[in-house]
């Protein structure tokens, strides 16, 4: 599996978002993506998603292009900034209901991933009494639960204790052994070393590939 990403560019408003951007990146390998807040590094994982159109350039996987032969990546686990989950369903609810909608998993799968990232799947506290690491950890048990090639985890530590941190490296380190190709982005510059197998600094939406040290 290989995520291609030819010089592509974006700007909003005339701003530029993302310059000249060129990556090739290949499951079973963590990219870590380290920089400032506003950065570029939201923006860029928006792009090679989908979920946001590049003004120029292409992104491809596996040889398909992004918005010719699909829209957005076809199986991707994705952890972006507000979550949007149901306030008055409970975890297990929120990520059954997630299920539902594509029917590829279960209950079983869905119970598996709360409980990777540390949670209870028989509490019944609905997400909006949960605390801001809890909440945190649910998000990123939805990215993981059906196993997804692709998984991109935008500041993926924060609000979490010590104990939260290395539970939730330990599911990224496992998800790279099981195949996925997996793109980080972190202010957190600990995180970025301990995990990826390659690093990338993002500034002012430039990309570029740095040594062991950030």
């Amino acid at each position: 599996m290989e995520l291609i990403a030819d010089r592509i560019q974006k700007q909003i408003k005339g701003k530029i978002i993302l310059s000249d951007v060129n990556l090739r990146l290949k499951g079973g390998k963590v990219y870590g993506f380290a920089g400032r807040n506003g950065s570029g590094k939201t923006m860029l994982f928006r792009a090679l998603s989908g979920l946001m159109r590049i003004d120029s350039g292409s992104i491809a996987l596996d040889g398909k292009i992004l918005h010719k032969d699909f829209s957005v990546l076809p199986d991707l686990g994705i952890l972006l900034e507000n979550a949007g989950l149901y306030p008055d369903l409970t975890g297990v609810g929120n990520l059954l209901y997630l299920a539902n909608l594509t029917k590829r998993i279960g209950r079983e799968e869905v119970t598996e991933a709360i409980s990777r990232v540390g949670l209870d799947p028989a509490d019944k506290r609905v997400y909006k009494k949960y605390s801001l690491g809890m909440k945190q950890r649910l998000a990123i048990a939805q990215a993981i639960m059906e196993k997804p090639d692709v998984i991109m985890l935008d500041e993926p530590t924060n609000s979490l204790d010590e104990a939260g941190v290395e539970e939730i490296r330990k599911v990224i380190l496992e998800e790279k052994k099981r195949g996925a190709l997996i793109l980080v982005a972190s202010h957190n510059r600990e995180d970025i070393r301990i995990l990826a197998d390659e690093l990338y600094r993002v500034e002012e939406g430039r990309v570029e590939k740095q040594g062991e040290d950030l």
